[in-house]
Order: structure tokens, then sequence, then C-alpha cells
């Protein structure tokens, strides 16, 4: 069974920053957090012109628990950071930086 390592979260936002959603890549699990980090730039690049803002960012992803998690949070700040994490029934276990303020999507 191949293993992932990391995720490749893809976030279209308005203008003003305040309407945002997750967006399709071809290629969104990876076996190492460098491929995915390698892989980035060529994805947002793609997406380019499909809103009017367009982040992205990698999460590590623990192995040992990738049939566990339960919730994807993310949020976008007015800035244009992307903040987001994987959960396991409410215990964090994996973020690229604070915790979300919202629950903007939840994946069970």
């Amino acid at each position: 069974m191949e293993h992932i390592a990391a995720l490749l979260l893809v976030i279209g936002c308005s203008d003003t920053m305040t309407d945002c959603r997750e967006l399709s890549v071809p290629v969104g699990v990876f076996e190492t957090f460098e491929a995915c980090i390698a892989e980035r730039p060529f994805a947002l690049g793609d997406l380019r012109g499909v809103t009017p803002h367009i982040v992205g960012e990698c999460l590590a992803v623990d192995p040992a628990l990738e049939d566990d998690y339960d919730q994807l949070l993310w949020s976008v700040r007015p800035d244009g950071t992307l903040v987001a994490s994987l959960e396991v029934s409410g215990a964090l276990v994996a973020s690229n930086g604070a915790r979300p303020e919202k629950d903007y999507l939840q994946q069970q």
C-alpha cells in the first residue's frame, strides 16, 4: 500500500478574500513532503485565472494516521495567508501554522 506523506490543499478566493473554496488539483497527495513542495508552484500556475486569488499549502501527513484523519480545516486570512490543519476526532495532528479560526471545510 502506498503511504501518503503530504496533502496539497489549494484554495481559490474572491477579490475581497471573503468567499473562498477548495480547488481540485490533478495530484493532491504525495509520498514525500518534498514532492508536494516541488509540485505546488505548477499546480497553482495551472489554476491561474480560475479565481482572483489562489493560495496553496502542503500539509504533512503522518502515514500511521492517514486512515484516521476525519477533518481538514482551513481558513484564509484577509492578507491571503492560508491556515490549515488535519485533525483526528478533534485532535490537531498536522498544521501549516496557527489553528484555523473557522471550519470552512470539514471532510468526514
